[in-house]
Order: C-alpha cells, then structure tokens, then sequence
C-alpha cells in the first residue's frame, strides 16, 4: 500500500490567509492615499530604527569574524582579533 504524505496547504493559501493578506493590502493602500503626511512624519524614526536591525542581521550577530562556519581561522585572522 502505497500512503501519499499529503502536506497541508500554507497558511498564505487557506482561506483565511487570502483574506488576511487582501485585508493587509487594502489597509496599506488606505495608509498611504490618507494619511501621507503621517507616514513621512515617521520616516526619520523608522529609519533610526532600522539601523540596529540591520546591524544584527547584516553581521549575523557578534563573534563570526566574517569567516566561514567551519573553517579555521588563519594566522592573520588571530592577530588581528588580539
């Protein structure tokens, strides 16, 4: 006998997905064509915000040094690092 492991349908293609996702669309366009001038009263903090997001996952955190997973530092690597 042969079973298909059937995996579920995604959240995003359930009905209740769809109906989110159009929701989250028609609020967006809502924000943008009213309320412009609030959004670009917010863009200076949002982008203040931003900064140490990006930090976090532009360097995956503190301690990679910028080698690869599994491979051994060199000689220059260390020294630089003291």
């Amino acid at each position: 006998m042969d079973h298909e492991h059937l995996e579920p349908p995604s959240f995003w293609r359930s009905p209740a997905g769809l109906t989110l996702l159009v929701a989250a669309a028609v609020g967006g366009f809502y924000l943008v064509t009213e309320h412009t001038a609030h959004l670009f009263g917010v863009l200076p903090y949002l982008f203040v915000l931003a900064c140490p997001l990006m930090h976090v996952f532009m360097h995956h955190g503190h301690g990679g040094g910028g080698h690869q997973h599994g491979q051994p530092r060199s000689n220059d690597d260390e020294q630089r690092h003291q």
